[in-house]
C-alpha cells in the first residue's frame, strides 16, 4: 500500500475545500434558486443577509470527507496501477501502459463516489439554506442545524440509500474525468521531463 499516496491527498483535498468552498457556495445557490440574477447579485446578496459564515455553510462536512475521498482516489490509482504492472509482468523500471494508467485513474475516480455522495448531498442541501444563523432577528429557522443533523435526518426520512442519490450520475462523472486526468498528467510531465527518453513523437508508449 501507498500510505504516502493517501496523507498527500487527504492534505490536498481539504487546502482545496477550503480554497473553493464559497464560489462552490455561490455556484449551487444559482443552479438551485431562482432568486438570484447572477453571481454578483448572488454574492451581495449573501453577504448582506448571512455574512461571511454564509459562503461557508455546511464546509465541515466536504473538509473532513473530502481528504478521505482525495486520499481514495490517489490510493486506489496508485495501487490499481501496481496491480496492472504485476499483471503484465513488467519491471519496476518499465513505463507504465497508457491504458493502464486510464483504468487506474478511472478506477480512483469510481471508488471515491463512496465517499463522495453522502458528502456532496449534505454539501448541498446546507448550502441552499440561506436563513442566517439561530439568534438572529428573523424568524425563520434552517431545517438543518448542522452536518451531523443533515445527515441523520436524511438517513432518518429517506433511508440509507438516501445519502446516495444521483451516486450513479457522480461515478459517470468522475470516471472518465480521473481517468482523463491521470492519463494527460503523467503525460505532459514525460514530455517535460528533461533527460527522458520518452519524449513526444519518440518512443511512445503503446497504448497496451
Amino acid at each position: 500500500m501507498y500510505l504516502a499516496d493517501f496523507l498527500a491527498g487527504s492534505v490536498g483535498g481539504g487546502f482545496g475545500v477550503a480554497v473553493g468552498y464559497p464560489l462552490d457556495t455561490i455556484k449551487v445557490r444559482i443552479q438551485t434558486q431562482r432568486k438570484y440574477t447572477g453571481v454578483w447579485h448572488c454574492i451581495r446578496t449573501t453577504c448582506r443577509n448571512e455574512g461571511v459564515y454564509g459562503f461557508y455553510k455546511g464546509m465541515s462536512m466536504p473538509m473532513t470527507t473530502v481528504s478521505v475521498s482525495s486520499s481514495v482516489v490517489f490510493g486506489t490509482y496508485r495501487n490499481v496501477l501496481q496491480l496492472l504492472r504485476q499483471l503484465r509482468s513488467k519491471s519496476e523500471g518499465a513505463p507504465n501502459a497508457k491504458l493502464d494508467i486510464f483504468l487506474a485513474g478511472f478506477t480512483g475516480g469510481v471508488a471515491q463516489v463512496s465517499v463522495m455522495s453522502p458528502a456532496d448531498i449534505v454539501k448541498v442541501r446546507l448550502q441552499c439554506q440561506t436563513e442566517p444563523r439561530e439568534g438572529s432577528a428573523t424568524k425563520s429557522r434552517p431545517r438543518y442545524r448542522g452536518p451531523v443533523n443533515c445527515l441523520c435526518t436524511i438517513v432518518r426520512e429517506e433511508g440509507f440509500l438516501g445519502l446516495y442519490k444521483g451516486a450513479g450520475a457522480l461515478a459517470l462523472r468522475d470516471g472518465p474525468s480521473f481517468a482523463t486526468y491521470f492519463l494527460v498528467y503523467n503525460t505532459v510531465s514525460e514530455w517535460l521531463s528533461p533527460g527522458k527518453s520518452s519524449q513526444p513523437g519518440k518512443n511512445a508508449q503503446k497504448l497496451v
